[in-house]
């Protein structure tokens, strides 16, 4: 796939200790509504923290997630997504039935979209959709923050890859709750800075 583009692929994802960004039956309760833990550590000052949340979207012009999280995200409260131009990878959803999203069937769909629609930071958001693109070498930056809990079983935040994916780690903070967050960089073949 011709990675030459003007718009860059993040992650900012959440993730159980054991690496799963749901449970079996797509809960999120362990992350969103956690028991009180008396005991954790708070907030460390580092000299490269990742970003929150806030910060992290501050520039994000475009999101594409899969069908799975568009699932998931449907049935919050509200749609947290108003800031972006939202696309939802899937074979299976029907176009138009949403007007928040605009639906694509796959990656080349997505990748031509972000590029007429003149995207800039583009939020990749999924365990299958960040695969995908992580395979496709479209990801810039990871950030993935670490729930103090061990699920056993769940979905996984990567599934297999063609190849190994080389990382540089460029911040770790500490985060109240327990949270750890850790933002990586995306190292590419031919990269000038590995």
């Amino acid at each position: 796939m011709n990675t030459r583009r003007t718009w860059t692929g993040h992650v900012f994802i959440a993730t159980s200790v054991d690496g799963y960004i749901a449970t079996t039956e797509h809960d999120l309760d362990w992350l969103v509504d956690p028991p009180p833990e008396p005991g954790h550590v708070g907030a460390q000052p580092v000299e490269h923290p990742a970003p929150d949340y806030d910060g992290f979207t501050a520039e994000v012009t475009h999101m594409v997630m899969g069908r799975g999280t568009y699932d998931k995200v449907t049935t919050f409260d509200s749609w947290a997504y108003d800031r972006f131009t939202t696309l939802v990878l899937s074979t299976t959803l029907p176009a138009g039935g949403d007007e928040r999203v605009t639906v694509v069937r796959s990656i080349p769909e997505a990748c031509s979209m972000l590029a007429d629609q003149g995207a800039g930071k583009a939020y990749l958001d999924g365990g299958q959709v960040v695969t995908a693109f992580l395979a496709a070498g479209l990801v810039e930056e990871l950030t993935i923050t670490r729930a103090p809990v061990i699920l056993g079983a769940g979905l996984p935040l990567f599934g297999a890859l063609p190849h190994p994916v080389r990382l540089v780690h460029l911040g770790t903070s500490t985060i109240d709750g327990g949270m750890i967050s850790t933002r990586y960089r995306v190292t590419h073949a031919g990269d000038s800075n590995d």
